[in-house]
């Protein structure tokens, strides 16, 4: 029976809750498929930060470093922040996303059936992926930026050539795995960038055709970041993969979510080539926790990532299957639209959601 090691990182606001039912129905995906996850709770993020002045300790740190995985549910409150005014959740995220060098966003953007989306017309399907580049670009900038007497501040983008190399064939070789875009399933990789304005970003263009002319048979496509969110909400279908610097990322990945029902829909992960973080996208929601009325939908989804990534690193068909069991359940409850949280329109609970899912990947429905 194949046996991971998972350092969990619960976090803060509505973190505990959500991470709790993506617990629960990766427990129910251990039953039923014959696999085993070991997890490790660590004490992380701005709760403990209140509390000690420590927001993430070496030695958890290290647990992550070991962990075959790593799962979070929400990093940082906005009382918590650091004397020149930024939100000390960057001690835990950056620091695991720099330290252990997980340079792939991934962002999967899929409208499941049962979901309402504020877009007029959503016939053609919504179902690609938003590929960000995580360490470098403007966000490279996050400590090393220059504030002078209070009148001038600078922050500087970096772009290299391994960086962009990195993420321009994780976004290809992505595309490769899946089976194209809804409409036609033509398999693509669209740059979104400012090249026609910044050096930096011509840069990353140029980088981004040599490595496509390594994969002849994935299309090339490109998109200038303002007319990339017109795209997003006009014709989503269009896209496949989409690969992006990280500020430029960070952006269109929470308009996608918002066309496919809010950040409460969109799981995440954080991979590089030894490591791997998935989480949802979205906050700690501090205004909501407590209440067991947050959607838990995106953790439960980036849990089956989890899975999906273990398998694929380890060549463990059985967590393939259950990853794709976990999505399979999740469709069935979205489907039946009886049960689900207030932010696509139901009145069930955090934990009925959880309970639902569970359940159906249990019984095979």
């Amino acid at each position: 029976m194949s046996n991971y090691h998972i350092a969990v990182l619960p976090g803060d606001g509505i973190g505990p809750e959500v991470t709790a039912e993506a617990l629960k129905v990766l427990d129910a995906a251990q039953s039923q498929y014959g696999f085993t996850l070991n997890y490790e709770s660590l004490d992380c993020g701005a709760e403990r930060f209140l509390r000690t002045g420590v927001t993430m300790p070496d030695d958890q740190y290290e647990v992550c470093k070991q962990a075959d995985a790593i799962l979070m549910g929400a990093i940082g409150l906005p009382e918590a922040r650091h004397p020149d005014g930024r939100e000390v959740n960057g001690d835990v995220i950056f620091r695991l996303r720099f330290g252990l060098d997980l340079y792939a966003g991934v962002r999967p953007v899929t409208l499941y059936e049962g979901v309402t989306s504020p877009l007029r017309d959503v016939s053609k399907g919504i179902d690609y992926v938003i590929v960000r580049e995580n360490v470098e670009g403007l966000y490279a900038s996050r400590t090393g930026g220059c504030n002078v007497r209070g009148e001038v501040a600078t922050d500087t983008i970096i772009m290299t050539r391994t960086g962009v190399t990195k993420i321009t064939r994780f976004a290809f070789e992505l595309a490769q795995k899946r089976s194209g875009r809804p409409t036609d399933g033509k398999s693509i990789v669209t740059c979104v960038d400012k090249a026609n304005v910044l050096s930096s970003y011509a840069y990353f263009r140029s980088v981004y055709d040599e490595v496509a002319e390594q994969y002849p048979a994935i299309s090339k496509d490109y998109a200038y970041v303002d007319a990339m969110t017109l795209y997003q909400v006009l014709s989503p279908h269009h896209y496949d993969v989409v690969v992006a610097e990280n500020m430029f990322a960070d952006i269109i990945s929470d308009l996608s979510s918002a066309t496919i029902g809010g950040l409460g829909m969109a799981p995440s992960g954080d991979i590089g080539d030894e490591h791997a973080l998935f989480q949802p996208s979205h906050g700690s929601a501090p205004t909501i926790a407590g209440r067991n009325v947050a959607n838990p939908i995106a953790t439960i989804l980036s849990g089956s990532m989890m899975l999906d990534w273990l398998a694929d690193r380890h060549h463990d068909p059985v967590l393939k299957e259950a990853a794709r069991g976990i999505d399979a359940a999740v469709r069935t409850v979205l489907r039946q639209k009886d049960i689900r949280t207030a932010d696509i329109g139901g009145t069930s609970s955090t934990t009925q959601v959880g309970d639902a899912v569970a359940a159906a990947l249990q019984s095979g429905v």
